[in-house]
Order: C-alpha cells, then sequence, then structure tokens
C-alpha cells in the first residue's frame, strides 16, 4: 500500500503551491451566488465556461465549508479565485467548475449548526443538490470529472458523501476531517463497507492534517484503519493547526493532483 508523508519547509503556504498572484494578462474566473435544490451557495466559473448550447461539459469540483461558516467561505477567507486562477496560469489544473454550497442549510444559528451539523441530513441531500447542479451549470455527470473536498466539518461531509454515493468521485479531499458520526442516521449505517466499495473507483484519496490540529489523533486513527483494510489513500501533514492557512494549502496540493 503507497502512502506518502511530507514533512514540509516552514515558507508560505501558496508560494510552495506555486499559487501566487496571477499575473494581470490571465483571464480570471469569476464568482457567482445560486441557490440550487434550496441550498445557497457560491460557483466559481473558470475564464472559458460557456453555457450556450452545445457547450462542453467542464469537470466539477464540489468543496465544502466547516462549522459556523457559510457558501462564501471559499471565496472569503480561502483565495479560492486566487488559488485557481494562479493553477490555470502555470497548467498545473484544468478548467473546471467549482461549486461551493452552504452544507449545513438547515440550522441557520451556530447553535442548532453545532448540534446537528453532522446529523447525516446534507448527506441523504446531496444527490439532488448534485443533480440540481448539473441540470443548471455546463457540468459533467461522469464520476471521472467529479471531485469532492471540505475542511472540518466539510471533511465531514465530504467522506460521508463519498461513500454514501460510491462510485460517484474519483477525487476525494479531506481538510483536517471529523471523521465519526455523532449521531445515528442511515446513512452511516454500513459506512466502512461502502469506504472499501468506493476505493474500488476512487482515483485519489487525499488526506491532509496539521500536527497540532484538535482532529489530528482522529485521522491517524483512521488513517490505521484504512491501512488495516488495504486502502490505499494520499497522506500530507503539515505545521499548525486548524487553520485556512493549512486549508488554502491543502486544496493547492489536492487540486494539482486531481487529473482530469
Amino acid at each position: 500500500m503507497k502512502q506518502y508523508v511530507i514533512i514540509p519547509l516552514i515558507v508560505s503556504a501558496l508560494a510552495l503551491c506555486s499559487c501566487s498572484r496571477p499575473a494581470e494578462s490571465v483571464r480570471a474566473g469569476s464568482v457567482v451566488r445560486d441557490t440550487l435544490a434550496g441550498v445557497p451557495c457560491c460557483v466559481y466559473l473558470p475564464a472559458g465556461y460557456s453555457q450556450v448550447a452545445g457547450a462542453k461539459k467542464f469537470p466539477v469540483l464540489y468543496l465544502q465549508h466547516g462549522m459556523y461558516g457559510k457558501e462564501d467561505d471559499w471565496t472569503a477567507k480561502g483565495r479560492l479565485v486566487e488559488i485557481m486562477d494562479s493553477l490555470l496560469q502555470a497548467g498545473e489544473v484544468k478548467e473546471m467548475v467549482v461549486i461551493m454550497p452552504d452544507n449545513c442549510p438547515s440550522y441557520p444559528t451556530p447553535e442548532e449548526e453545532r448540534t446537528h451539523a453532522m446529523n447525516g441530513e446534507w448527506i441523504a441531500r446531496f444527490a439532488d443538490f448534485m443533480a440540481a447542479s448539473e441540470a443548471r451549470y455546463a457540468i459533467s455527470s461522469a464520476p471521472s470529472q467529479r471531485a469532492i473536498a471540505g475542511l472540518s466539518m466539510g471533511g465531514f461531509h465530504t467522506m460521508h458523501v463519498s461513500h454514501h454515493l460510491a462510485g460517484q468521485f474519483a477525487y476525494v479531499g479531506l481538510f483536517s476531517a471529523a471523521i465519526r458520526p455523532v449521531e445515528p442516521n442511515p446513512v452511516y449505517d454500513n459506512w466502512e463497507q461502502e469506504v472499501r466499495e468506493q476505493m474500488q473507483s476512487t482515483r485519489l484519496y487525499w488526506i491532509g492534517i496539521g500536527r497540532e490540529d484538535f482532529l489530528y489523533d482522529f485521522n491517524t486513527d483512521y488513517r490505521r484503519w484504512l491501512e488495516q483494510n488495504n486502502i490505499e489513500y494520499t497522506y500530507y501533514e503539515s505545521p499548525g493547526g486548524h487553520t485556512w492557512d493549512n486549508w488554502q494549502e491543502y486544496l493547492c496540493r489536492f487540486l494539482k493532483k486531481v487529473t482530469f
């Protein structure tokens, strides 16, 4: 089983990932706000995007925020546009649509979100959200052209959506992810077997965590379980903890391994 452990130098995360500010000549992508299947979201559209009849279908990344976050977290705090435009300029990623939902849409207050954010409701709703995304935007429905990633609570949602919809995502990224379900829901009943099944069609299962992150031990236990089950994954360990600096770096590194 292959495992990749990287001990980075102490340098700027975005500089290390070639995610510097793009040159003025680079055509920048744009972000639009939308509501899909009743869920608020932000959508990054690359400069080459077109929605005219017969337009090509773009690969898609579903990118999820953490607890107490909102659909604009990755654009307002995560430098999503800058990262995407810079990687495109460098030729390190293909043009793709990035859809960033409010992945806790039923619980608008912090108290409700803290209590119910990982109860399984969003995971059960995700197939409908994905169908609405494909109906609205020129994105591919082929699993080989789909990626899903998220930070913290969004990493938890990414992990469990990807096994609940096993076979639907070729690329999965867990950034400082919560791991174990905390409330019962049928979507979790067979999660271990579903993880094994999803790996038959997953090209990249990427895990990133900071050594000082409060979720570090949970991620260590999960990696141990993956290894015990002979499941391949790519692992990146950084300094620091549960921070946007780390999540920006993880996104950059993850994207550079996505080969649509």
